[in-house]
């Protein structure tokens, strides 16, 4: 039971990824990297209660899966910390798995009943490569584990005191990732037991979907651009930007200029009905591009629109239109630029 709950997260949390809008290459990296866990804790569900041995061709496909972890951690590490986007040479950390495969090729190419056979032996004649899979797992986890380490921790000393609010929380979600990663390793290595390994495998499933689900961004929709109506200052929600985002990186592609205007138009449309005027929008501005200068809130990992709004001594719903008007971003934006 404890097993198939651990499948059960993830499978839900592999479809609240596959429903978010304007998937990151990390998403998709952390979907992957879902799904291959999940995989995993299914095919060993499907051994101790011996229901593989009514589907023998999933045999034996599951000995490289282990060797996803630690590449994929990495990457998912390298895309949440700025720099190049990642390219089809990054393929090349899965050689491993590759090779693996190759490893059990004459295993994997045996008749069901041989299969059979050698499973209900506990692997006999193929001890070897057992052994040397096992080897390669631990290998490839310790030292991808030490990568992603070493690259947060260059990301961190170049943040510095420009560390901004999103960045922490991405920090923070690497650090849960990397630690439950170590203990997953930890147990490979100390214990005999493969159960153990797949317990603590349950419990880091269901520690990436509580924290996961915890961090602005991961699970949920991006944020989106603040614009207001004619009476309550409502925000535009998050369909409609990425929408019209999508729209104009399309247009754009296309160097369709005028219609690239028309559509942003279109976004800050309500910013003209809004009861703020022109020169109190300029007066706003002027300040907040004073304290931005002399106070630097924005050195504060924890700064909200709410806390500078109290600093300038202005409704935050003004202060956010005041930043998508006149820096045309939204409040994370400016605050992660600075």
């Amino acid at each position: 039971m404890l097993y198939f709950s651990g499948i059960v997260i993830g499978i839900f949390l592999s479809l609240v990824l596959l429903s978010k809008k304007g998937k990151t290459q990390a998403d998709m990296i952390l979907l992957i990297w879902i799904l291959v866990t999940t995989l995993t804790l299914l095919l060993y569900y499907l051994h101790i209660t011996e229901i593989q041995y009514q589907y023998p061709f999933i045999l034996g496909i599951g000995f490289p899966l282990p060797l996803f972890q630690g590449p994929l951690l990495f990457l998912y590490t390298t895309a949440l910390t700025p720099g190049k986007p990642l390219k089809a040479i990054n393929l090349l950390h899965f050689l491993p798995v590759v090779f693996s495969y190759l490893l059990f090729s004459d295993f994997l190419l045996l008749s069901h009943e041989a299969k059979i056979a050698i499973f209900k032996n506990d692997g006999a004649g193929y001890e070897v490569f057992t052994t040397i899979n096992l080897m390669l797992i631990v290998f490839s986890g310790v030292i991808y584990t030490i990568l992603s380490l070493y690259k947060l921790r260059t990301y961190k000393k170049a943040l510095k005191n420009e560390f901004s609010y999103t960045e922490k929380i991405n920090l923070n979600w690497l650090q849960y990732l990397i630690l439950g990663i170590s203990l997953i390793w930890l147990v490979i290595i100390f214990s005999d037991d493969e159960k153990y390994t797949y317990i603590v495998v349950v419990f880091f499933m269901a520690f990436m979907g509580y924290f996961g689900i915890k961090q602005v961004g991961v699970f949920s929709q991006n944020i989106g651009l603040f614009a207001f109506d004619e009476e309550q200052l409502l925000p535009i929600n998050d369909a409609e930007y990425i929408d019209a985002q999508e729209r104009i990186n399309e247009f754009t592609k296309e160097s369709e200029v005028i219609q690239v205007r028309a559509i942003e138009s279109s976004i800050k449309v309500n910013y003209e009905k809004s009861a703020l005027s022109s020169e109190a929008a300029n007066d706003i501005y002027n300040e907040l591009t004073s304290v931005m200068r002399t106070n630097k809130p924005y050195k504060d990992a924890e700064l909200t629109l709410s806390d500078l709004a109290q600093m300038i001594e202005v409704h935050p719903n003004y202060l956010s239109q005041v930043i998508n008007t006149k820096e045309e971003k939204n409040f994370y934006d400016f605050i992660n630029d600075h």
